[in-house]
Parts: C-alpha cells; structure tokens; sequence
C-alpha cells in the first residue's frame, strides 16, 4: 500500500480558522506564555479540528533551544541507571524539556558518540556511569553547552558534577564492619580506574587502616557479572576466606551473595557479611535483604537538573560539584554491631559517633 502524503498544517491556518493572531497561537503552544484562556481554547479546538502540531524543530531553530536535554548511560546491567532514568526524564517533563537517550560503550567513555549528541543540538548533557575527555570538556565549554557527570567525577573540573558522598560512605561501611567484630576484610570493585571506584576503594581501606587493618583483599568485577563471579570465587577459595565484603554496587553485591550460598555453601550473614552500594530494588527482596548505602536518586536527580538550568538560563557556564548525602541502610546481609543501628522512617540504618 502506497504510504499517504500529508500537506502541513500552519500556524498562520489555525489563526485564521480560530479568528486570532499568528501570535495567539504560538503562545498558545509556548509553556508559560501569557494568554487568556478563552483565547487559548479556540486556538486548541481549531487546531484539533485541523490536526495542527507545532513544529518543535522549527521552534528551536527560531528560539535557538532545542529543549533536549542529551543523556548518554552504558551500563544498564545496573538497576540503578534505569532507575535514575525515569527519574531524570519524569523532573525535565515537568520543566518541558525532553530526554534524548544515547548509549555509551561499557568502557564508559562517551567521545564516540560525541558528534552525534552535538547533532542534535542540545541544550546540555548529562553523563551517567561515563565520562568525558579533557578535550572534549572543552569544547563543550567553548560551545556554552552544561555538561553534568551524574555518579561520576572528573580531575579538570570543568564539567558539573553529581554524587552520593562516595568516600564517606565507604569510611561508615568499615566502621559498620569493625564494630560487628569482623577480622578479614575484602572489597570487591568497579572498573578500577572509575572516580566513583577509586573513592569507595579509598574511604573503605582508609577506615579499616586506621583501626591497625592492613591485609585486605581487593578484587575488581568491572561491573561484568561474569568477572564479578569470578572475583568471588576466588575470594571464597582462598583459606581463611573474608569474613567481610564490601562490594562496588548491589549489581555486583547480590552475584557475591548468590556465589557465597550456592557455589560454596556459605550462610549470611553468619559465616559472611556482604554489604553494596546504591541501594536499588533487588536489595529489599527478602531473599537478598542486602545492607547497602543509599544513593538518593531523587535529590540527585534534582541537584542535576537545577545545575543544568541554571547555566542554560544564565548563559554562563560556571562547574560546580556537588556531594548529596546518603545513608546505610541496614537490612540482613551483614552482623549488626550492638549499637548504632537506629529506626528512622521505617528503615534501620547506621548511625556513627560523628553522625549523632
């Protein structure tokens, strides 16, 4: 069947038909323009009756605003970058923007797919669990393009970034860990060279060494499942075995889980305690039950979008870092020390000496 040919509508039709001007109907279909609702119904009801939609690439071109925010993210193994996903696109709808999803390699490095972003003329970028060369930051900043790095970090600093409060979270994971009264520490991380790595990594053995812990064992899953098992095993084979794994994120935490119970018959928390990072939902399953330390999605959600606004509407691109708490949620997957677990709204969580 041959595919039909519309002729498009035009705004200056839908004037004519509503008995308005040009004007009329282009604040009609502008967000938070002024115009009187009676004003706003006609254009509607002639627009429904001629199937008019306002042509949004023709309006960025007059406007010099795409309203597309570009978002790229690589590793959707991890339930928590869908999560930040819907988040991110539900906040821009309700600003009128609109999310254009890029993949990134597993690499994390976003340069590949740089001049496809730029093509579609964006007015910021969002980095999640990627990141962005030297070189190109500068051109992003030379073009007055907002780039925000969202759970990433890079050394220049010129471009925003968002985080959970990675190395501090990591320094309570040991402290939770001390005080149960564990004696043979492991971590298994990310990609090794990843700044949210690196800081986890770093917060987590700079507790355990200020309590005399110097033998840690330190494995890298590189976010991959299947590398993420292997690492387990071999911890779980060396003798003695940890009795206390920090793991990354939860994606890898709950491979570790399932590798301790059914490829070596350990019981948790009672011969191992696990704990992750992120917080996502398989971690409030009862069969997994992992304590975990929070990213509060939302929060940075909102700091990311509030960044990237901000430039845009100023014009000015000036970075900013910025650190969101979070907390560690304690459920059954790890000892709990006799003291510091408190109640708060309905989660048990860790609270340190500092913290109170």
């Amino acid at each position: 069947m041959k595919r039909k040919t519309f002729t498009a509508v035009t705004s200056q039709q839908v004037a004519q038909l509503a008995g308005v001007s040009q004007s009329a109907v282009s604040r009609t279909f502008t967000p938070g323009a002024s115009i009187s609702p009676a004003t706003r119904e006609k254009v509607l009801k002639a627009a429904r009756e001629l199937g008019y939609r306002p042509n949004a690439i023709a309006r960025s071109l007059n406007t010099a605003r795409s309203r597309i925010i570009g978002v790229v993210i690589s590793y959707f193994d991890n339930q928590f970058y869908p999560q930040v996903l819907e988040a991110l696109a539900q906040k821009l709808d309700t600003l009128n923007y609109h999310l254009l999803l890029f993949v990134g390699d597993r690499e994390g490095n976003v340069d590949r797919i740089f001049d496809q972003i730029m093509q579609y003329r964006v007015d910021g970028i969002v980095l999640a669990s990627v990141t962005l060369s030297l070189d190109l930051s500068e051109e992003c900043l030379a073009a007055g393009i907002p780039v925000v790095l969202f759970n990433r970090s890079e050394e220049s600093g010129m471009a925003s970034s968002v985080n959970s409060n990675n190395e501090a979270a990591a320094r309570q994971i040991a402290e939770f860990l001390l005080a149960a009264g564990h004696q043979r520490f492991a971590y298994v991380g990310g990609v090794a060279d990843s700044s949210v790595n690196l800081a986890r990594q770093r917060g987590y053995l700079a507790a355990l060494q200020e309590q005399g812990v110097e033998d840690v064992r330190v494995v890298n899953g590189n976010y991959d499942a299947h590398q993420t098992a292997r690492a387990a095993y071999a911890l779980f084979s060396a003798s003695p075995a940890p009795d206390a794994i920090f793991v990354a994120n939860d994606h890898m935490a709950v491979i570790v889980m399932d590798v301790a119970r059914y490829e070596f018959g350990l019981r948790i928390p009672e011969d191992v305690s696990i704990i992750g990072y992120d917080d996502i939902g398989p971690s409030g399953w009862a069969s997994y039950a992992l304590t975990s330390a929070s990213q509060p999605v939302e929060a940075m959600v909102a700091a990311t979008v509030d960044l990237l606004l901000k430039q845009i509407d100023s014009g000015t691109i000036e970075p900013e870092q910025v650190i969101v708490p979070g907390r560690l949620v304690v459920r059954h997957s790890a000892r709990r020390p006799h003291r510091g677990t408190i109640d708060a709204e309905g989660n048990y969580v860790f609270q340190t000496q500092e913290d109170k």
